[in-house]
């Protein structure tokens, strides 16, 4: 393949046909792939260091606006599972370094208009997409307030004991533990939902649910590589929200360049 210069994966494997996509399958590729995606999202990174780090920064600008506003409406208790919502709704986020990234590798000139752009392509169906993340993003917040009101019944959000009672008392393993599980679960679903798909629409005219059903097969098909990928997003991702969003002008654009080829890499056609 063209634009990644490490081994390739195995052609001579005809792959996991895609339902609804005829002429296109999913590769087989090895575990030690994403550690390639990442080398190649480097390198797209850094041939257009002020496109990719001022995406981020606006990310990151936009991150704090949202604590704050969160802040000055008295709901800062919101402010965490939103920020562990962030990877629900992070992959229609990146449309805009995907298309940067398909521009090199097209050898066109790329700007940060460029890359907005992404969003005028394949309109519909990255709208439909992105409902059905904000959907995720707001089921999350549901159950999370959820969660929180069957282990701390009797403590409202905004209690200034919130963040003792919720994180040193005998509570907060089991409360945690819940959390953390039903997160776990939401995110897999939005992971195989995503991983290939706005990549995808980004990239060809095709149907929400014809890039989903691409997306749910290349996670099918290559399970273990794609846990492996999704456990690293899951750790730069989080890198970049431990510092305070700061983190996030970098962590979203190598982890989106990444994301690009990752698709490139595991769907197969004869183009």
């Amino acid at each position: 393949m063209a634009h990644l210069t490490e081994t390739a994966p195995n052609q001579d494997d005809e792959g996991c046909p895609i339902p609804g996509l005829a002429g296109m399958s999913i590769r087989t590729v090895g575990n030690d792939r994403p550690w390639v995606w990442l080398a190649a999202g480097w390198r797209d990174l850094s041939r257009a260091p002020q496109v990719s780090l001022s995406y981020g920064a606006i990310a990151v600008a936009i991150s704090f606006l949202l604590a704050a506003g969160l802040g000055s409406l008295g709901v800062s208790y919101l402010i965490l599972p939103m920020a562990a919502g962030f990877m629900l709704v992070a992959p229609v986020l990146g449309a805009g370094l995907y298309e940067t990234s398909r521009r090199h590798e097209l050898g066109q000139p790329v700007a940060l208009g460029d890359a907005f752009g992404a969003y005028r392509r394949n309109r519909s169906s990255l709208i439909a997409i992105g409902l059905i993340l904000m959907l995720a993003l707001l089921a999350w917040i549901r159950i999370a307030l959820l969660i929180f009101a069957l282990f701390f019944a009797d403590l409202a959000p905004a209690h200034e004991l919130f963040l003792d009672r919720v994180f040193y008392s005998g509570l907060t393993i089991p409360f945690l533990v819940t959390g953390t599980a039903a997160g776990f679960f939401l995110a897999a679903v939005v992971f195989s939902i995503s991983v290939v798909s706005i990549p995808m629409l980004i990239d060809r005219n095709v149907g929400t649910m014809a890039a989903i059903s691409a997306s749910v097969t290349a996670v099918r098909c290559n399970p273990v590589t794609m846990i492996f990928w999704a456990g690293l997003i899951t750790l730069f991702t989080a890198a970049g929200l431990a510092t305070g969003f700061v983190g996030l002008a970098l962590a979203l654009p190598l982890i989106g360049h990444a994301s690009w080829h990752a698709y490139r890499d595991v769907v197969a056609d004869a183009r």
